[in-house]
C-alpha cells in the first residue's frame, strides 16, 4: 500500500473551486519536435478532442464533456503534470493536449512502479559464447550492429526518490527513457479524477475515451517510420525497427528484441520473442515432416495395397456395397487416386514423425523457459513485483455494497453482493455453455450436409445415364472427397462466422462479470476464448477423425442419425484422407484470411480516416502527434488475438500432425510472413502502445502444455482409430502367414479387411424405389471385420476384429506411456532456468546490494563530515579552554 498522496482521487479539485486550464499555443511549423513550445519539455503523452465551442447541436452533451474535460484536466495539473495544447493543422474542430511529466514527478511514479534504473555498469556481463566461431555466417541473419548497437549492461535496483545519488544519473531528462515516462504518465492518466458528486468520484482516462470527452490518448511515436527525424536529439527507434525488422526483406533476420522491448514495452517484447523462437523450432518439425511426406510420395506407387486397390485383377473385380440407401454398387479400384493420395500420409513415416513431434512438443515449452529465463534476466524482470493491481473504473463505478476485506481488515466497496456474483457467473456459465452446444449444433448440420451431399453425388456419379456429362470430372472426383472439400469449405466459413459473433458475446460477459482488475478482466476472457475456440475450431477435425464411420453397423443392418439419416461410412482406404483435407483448408484458409485482414483492414481503415479527418487542404506538413492520430488505435486486446490465433495454430500442428506431416511446413511458412506482418503493422499502421510490464506470456503457458499433453492421446489415437496403420500391421505379422503365404507379406491385405455380404439380406429400409440397382450381383464387399453370410455367426465380429481392436488399445497404451514418460524425463533433465542464469542471478543480486550499501556509506559519510569536522573543532576548541584553565 502507498501513501495517501499516491492515491488516484487525492489530488481532486474541490466543487466550484477554479480549474486551471491547459495554455494554448499554435503550432510552430516544427513537424519532427517532440517537445512543446518552449523546446525544453519533452512530451510523454497526447490527448486528443473535439472542440464543441464550434458545435451547435447537441450543446448539452458538449457541455458536460467539457466540463469532465476541464476538470480532468486541472486535476492533471495539480498532480504535478504540465500540459499544453495546440490546435490540429488539418482539422480546425481537433485540439492536441501535450503532456510532459516533470522530473519530480518521474521519480515520485518511477518508485510507485517499481521501475529498475542503472546503479553501476555491469563489466562481468559479456562471456565468450561457443557459437561466436560462427559469426562470419550468423551475422548476416542479425540486424545491423552499426545502425543497433548493443546496450551497456548495468547492475539495476529499484528506483528510490530519497537515495538518487546512488543512481547513474547523468542528465535527468534522459535518465529515464520515453517508453518509462509514457508508463508514468498512463498511470496518473488512469488515476486523476473527471467528476466528484458527493461522495462518488470518477477518474480515469478509459471511461472518458469510452464516453467521448476524449477522441484518443496514445504516447508519441518518436519519428515517421520511413524517414529520418530531421531533429538531432531523436533516436529514430521507429526509422530503425522498420528497417530492420519491419521491412519484408528483412524475413530472414533474427529479431532486434531488446530495441524492440526498449521501445514498445516487455509485453510486446515477449511475445515477439515467444513468436520468433515457436517459428525457429517449427523449422525442425518442418524439415522432419516434409522428408515424411517425400517419402510417403515416393512408395505411394510401390505400396502393396495400393496396387491391389487399382490392380484391374483385384480392386476392378471387387464389387462394394452401397454407402448409402440412394446408392448404387461401385467397384473398388475408382478410389486408386484416393488410395495413392493416402499413402502418402498413411505410412510408417508418419508413426515416426508422430512420435517424434511428441518429443518437440516437450523440448519447445522445455527450452522455452529457458530462453524466457534467458530474458527475465536481461531485461529485469526477474524479480518483477506484481504491485497491487488497482481496480478497473468499470468496476468501481458499480461499487455500492460495503464487505471486509478479508487481508486488510479494512472496510471496502464491491459492486455486488455473494448472491450477485454467482449470478453473474452463471449467467457466464451458461452463456459459454450456450454458445458451445450452437457449435455442437453447427457440426451436426454439417453432418447431414455431408449425408446429402453424399447420397446426391453417389447417384449423380454412378448413374450410367450421367456417364456423359460428368465424364471429365468422374475421372478425378469421388463422392467421398467431393463431399469433403465441400464440407471444409463450409465448416471454415461456419467457424470463421460463429468466431466473429462469439468475440463480441465473450467480452459482453466479460464485462457483465464486472472482475476486480485488469489481470481478471483478460485471464477471464482468455478462458473464455480459448474454450469457445477451442470447440469451433477443432470439433470438425475430432468429428472425422474420432466419430466418422466408427458406428454404421453393416450392409444388411446399418445405423441411422436421428432413425432419419444413415450415418457416414469412411471411404476404403479410411477418414484419413478427410482428416487431412479439413485440416488443409482450416489452416490454408484460416492463414491466407487472417494475413489478408491484418494487413488490408488497417492500411484502408487509416485510408479512410485521414480522408474523414482531413477537412482542410494540406498546406504544411503536420506534427508528429497529429501524424499519430490518423494511426489505428492499438486496443487493449490486440495482442490477445494475436497469442490466440498462434496457439490454435500450435494445436493444429500438434494436436493432429499425426494426419498431416506438411502442418508444421505450412505453419512456418505463415510464422516467417505472420513476424514481418506483426511488426510492419505495429510499426506503420498503429499509435505507439502504451509499454506494459510482463514477465512472461502468461495465461497462455499454461494452455499450450495442456494442448501439448492432450496431442499425445490425439495423435496416438488417429493412428490406432482413424488410419489403417494397425490393421495393416496385425496382417502383416499375424494372418498373412495363415492366408497361404510362406512369408510375412501385405498381398492379400485388401482382400481380408473387406467382408463379403449377401445382396439378398437387405433390409426394406436400405432399399429404395429411386435407385436401380443391378439384379445380377449376389455378393458385394464392405469394410469391415464380420463373418461370411451363411455361417453360425454371420455378420458378427469375427477373430481379426478383436485382434485388431487389441493391438489398437496396446499401441494406444504403450505409445502414451512412452511419449508421457519421455516428456517427464524431459522436462526433469531440462532445467526451466539455466545454471549460467541462476549464477548471474545470484553474483548481480549480491553485487547490487553491495553497490548500495557501499554508496549508501558514502553518501552517509559525505553527510556526516561535516558534523564530524564540527564535533572535532569543537572538543579541540573545549580541551584548549581546559588546559587553559588548569594553568590557572
Amino acid at each position: 500500500m502507498y501513501p495517501q498522496e499516491f492515491l488516484p482521487t487525492y489530488h481532486s479539485i474541490k466543487e466550484g473551486a477554479t480549474v486551471k486550464k491547459a495554455n494554448l499555443v499554435e503550432y510552430n511549423n516544427k513537424p519532427d519536435s517532440l517537445f512543446f513550445d518552449d523546446g525544453v519539455r519533452s512530451i510523454d503523452f497526447i490527448l486528443v478532442y473535439e472542440d464543441e465551442d464550434k458545435e451547435f447541436e447537441r450543446r448539452h452533451t458538449f457541455q458536460r464533456r467539457k466540463k469532465r474535460r476541464e476538470y480532468f484536466e486541472g486535476c492533471l495539473m495539480k498532480m504535478g503534470l504540465e500540459l499544453e495544447a495546440t490546435p490540429s493543422v488539418h482539422n480546425d474542430n481537433l485540439i492536441y493536449v501535450k503532456v510532459h511529466v516533470p522530473w519530480d514527478v518521474q521519480c515520485t511514479y518511477a518508485e510507485v512502479l517499481h521501475i529498475k534504473v542503472p546503479i553501476e555498469i555491469n563489466v562481468n556481463s559479456s562471456r565468450p559464447s561457443m557459437w561466436n566461431v560462427f559469426n562470419c555466417i550468423t551475422k548476416y541473419f542479425k540486424p545491423s550492429e552499426e545502425l543497433i548497437k548493443n546496450e551497456t549492461d548495468f547492475f539495476t535496483a529499484p528506483f528510490e526518490k530519497e537515495r538518487q545519488d546512488c543512481f547513474q544519473i547523468v542528465k535527468k531528462d534522459q535518465f529515464f527513457t520515453p517508453s518509462m515516462r509514457s508508463r508514468m504518465a498512463y498511470y496518473i492518466l488512469c488515476r486523476a479524477p473527471y467528476e466528484i458528486r458527493g461522495n462518488i468520484k470518477k477518474f480515469g482516462i478509459t471511461k472518458l475515451l469510452g464516453g467521448g470527452v476524449y477522441k484518443a490518448a496514445y504516447p508519441p511515436h518518436d519519428c515517421r517510420f520511413n524517414v529520418r527525424s530531421t531533429d538531432e536529439s531523436c533516436p529514430n527507434e521507429r526509422f530503425l525497427l522498420y528497417n530492420e525488422w519491419a521491412h519484408p526483406k528483412n524475413f530472414y533476420k533474427i529479431q532486434p528484441l531488446d530495441l524492440i522491448r526498449k521501445y514498445y514495452g516487455e509485453k510486446i517484447g515477449i511475445y515477439f520473442a515467444w513468436l520468433g523462437f515457436y517459428t525457429g523450432m517449427l523449422a525442425i518439425a518442418a524439415v522432419v515432416g516434409l522428408g515424411c511426406f517425400i517419402y510417403g510420395y515416393q512408395i505411394q506407387e510401390t505400396s502393396t495395397w495400393s496396387k491391389e486397390v487399382c490392380d484391374p485383377n483385384i480392386g476392378g473385380k471387387i464389387v462394394m456395397c452401397p454407402q448409402c440407401d440412394l446408392c448404387n454398387y461401385w467397384i473398388l479400384n475408382s478410389t486408386c487416386d484416393t488410395s495413392k493420395k493416402l499413402i502418402i500420409f498413411d505410412n510408417f513415416g508418419t508413426l515416426v514423425f508422430a512420435v517424434f513431434m511428441s518429443v518437440w512438443v516437450t523440448v519447445f515449452l522445455e527450452f522455452w523457459k529457458r530462453y524466457q529465463a534467458e530474458l527475465e534476466y536481461e531485461w529485469d524482470t526477474v524479480e518483477f513485483l506484481e504491485q497491487e493491481e488497482p481496480p478497473r473504473p468499470e468496476y468501481e463505478a458499480k461499487c455500492i455494497y460495503e464487505r471486509i476485506n478479508s487481508v486488510t481488515g479494512v472496510k471496502e466497496k464491491v459492486p455486488f453482493s455473494f448472491c450477485g456474483r454467482c449470478f453473474r457467473l452463471s449467467i457466464g456459465i451458461g452463456t459459454v455453455l450456450f454458445w458451445i452446444m450452437l457449435i455442437l449444433v453447427s457440426i451436426v448440420a454439417i453432418i447431414v450436409y455431408r449425408l446429402a451431399v453424399f447420397f446426391s453425388l453417389s447417384i449423380k456419379l454412378k448413374n450410367p445415364s450421367n456417364h456423359t456429362t460428368l465424364e471429365p470430372i468422374k475421372e478425378y472426383v469421388t463422392p467421398q472427397m467431393a463431399t469433403s472439400v465441400t464440407a471444409g469449405l463450409i465448416s471454415f466459413v461456419v467457424i470463421m462466422i460463429l468466431n466473429m459473433l462469439y468475440e463480441r458475446v465473450a467480452i459482453w460477459i466479460t464485462d457483465f462479470e464486472l472482475p476486480r482488475t485488469r489481470t481478471d478482466y483478460e485471464n477471464s476472457l482468455t478462458l473464455k476464448m480459448f474454450l469457445f475456440q477451442f470447440v469451433n475450431y477443432y470439433s470438425s477435425c475430432f468429428y472425422i477423425a474420432f466419430v466418422k464411420g466408427k458406428i454404421v453397423g453393416h450392409p444388411g443392418q446399418p445405423v441411422y442419425l436421428l432413425g432419419k439419416y444413415r450415418n457416414e461410412e469412411c471411404d476404403p482406404g479410411g477418414c484419413l484422407i478427410e482428416l487431412t483435407t479439413q485440416l488443409a483448408i482450416i489452416m490454408g484458409g484460416k492463414a491466407i484470411w487472417n494475413n489478408i485482414q491484418e494487413v488490408l483492414l488497417p492500411w484502408v481503415k487509416n485510408l479512410i480516416f485521414r480522408y474523414c479527418t482531413r477537412s482542410t487542404p494540406e498546406k504544411v506538413e503536420p506534427p508528429r502527434w497529429e501524424q499519430d492520430f490518423e494511426l489505428q488505435p492499438f486496443t487493449k486486446l490486440g495482442l490477445f488475438y494475436e497469442y490466440l490465433e498462434m496457439v490454435i495454430q500450435f494445436g493444429f500442428v500438434t494436436l493432429f500432425v499425426a494426419s498431416f506431416p506438411l502442418a508444421p511446413v505450412l505453419a512456418l511458412m505463415n510464422n516467417l510472413f505472420e513476424i514481418r506482418v506483426d511488426a510492419w503493422k505495429i510499426t506503420t499502421q498503429f499509435r505507439r502502445v502504451v509499454p506494459e510490464k510482463a514477465q512472461d506470456i502468461g495465461a497462455w503457458q499454461p494452455i499450450l502444455q495442456g494442448i501439448a499433453i492432450l496431442a499425445v492421446a490425439t495423435n496416438a489415437m488417429i493412428i490406432a482409430f482413424t488410419s489403417d496403420m494397425i490393421p495393416r500391421l496385425v496382417y502383416y505379422w499375424s494372418f498373412s502367414v495363415y492366408e497361404g503365404h510362406t512369408n510375412h507379406s501385405m498381398s492379400g491385405f485388401i482382400n481380408s479387411s473387406l467382408s463379403f455380404f449377401n445382396t439378398s439380406d437387405f433390409s426394406d429400409s436400405t432399399i429404395s424405389d429411386e435407385i436401380e440397382r443391378p439384379r445380377n450381383i449376389t455378393i458385394c464387399r464392405y469394410r469391415d471385420f464380420r463373418f461370411p453370410p451363411g455361417h453360425p455367426r454371420e455378420y458378427q465380429h469375427n477373430m481379426q476384429y478383436w485382434h485388431v481392436i487389441a493391438a489398437k488399445m496396446a499401441f494406444i497404451i504403450v505409445v502414451e506411456h512412452i511419449a508421457y514418460l519421455t516428456k517427464f524425463i524431459l522436462s526433469y533433465v531440462i532445467p526451466d532456468v539455466p545454471y549460467t542464469i541462476k549464477e548471474q542471478i545470484k553474483r548481480e543480486k549480491y553485487l547490487t546490494q553491495v553497490i548500495l550499501h557501499e554508496t549508501t556509506l558514502k553518501l552517509v559519510t559525505k553527510r556526516l563530515k561535516p558534523v564530524v569536522e564540527e564535533m572535532s573543532s569543537h572538543m579541540e576548541a573545549n580541551k584548549e579552554n581546559e588546559l587553559e584553565l588548569s594553568e590557572y
